[in-house]
């Protein structure tokens, strides 16, 4: 299997949102799409971004405490996860249903996937967010990496 990796460079929240977007107008049915990185690098802002560039029109915000959202106003659904409150990994994920929506007809956004890594599968998209605070409060590197 070969891998591609693009790197982008954030210098704001709207940058992070714009480039989330871009991302997202190439998504299709059954993409997983996974971000990774520390409190504060900017996950939930691209989850909004990502959700604009495919239309969806109702507020996005990071499912923290229900662990799943849908959102199906745009032109494929969104199924954002948010596993960071997850304790009992890929079986507390298998409660949910998690499979119903990974390999469904929308796209899986998944925030702190490390949290049940078994249950990734080898072909999504890994995202990794990085800050650079001593840079400047607002920079994020945005590392993008798919499976081919």
């Amino acid at each position: 299997m070969i891998s591609t990796t693009k790197v982008y460079e954030s210098f704001s929240a709207t940058d992070t949102a714009s480039i989330a977007a871009s991302i997202a107008t190439t998504a299709k049915p059954g993409d997983i799409i996974c971000l990774s990185g520390p409190l504060g690098a900017g996950k939930t802002v691209f989850a909004q971004g990502f959700a604009q560039g495919l239309g969806c029109k109702n507020r996005v915000v990071s499912p923290t405490f229900t662990i799943m959202q849908i959102h199906e106003d745009g032109r494929l659904p969104l199924y954002h996860f948010d596993l960071y409150r997850l304790e009992g990994g890929e079986d507390e994920l298998c409660g949910i249903g998690y499979e119903d929506y990974f390999y469904a007809n929308g796209v899986s956004l998944v925030e702190w996937p490390e949290k049940a890594a078994s249950a990734i599968p080898h072909t999504a998209i890994m995202i990794k967010m990085e800050t650079d605070f001593d840079r400047d409060g607002d920079y994020r590197r945005i590392i993008v990496c798919t499976a081919t």
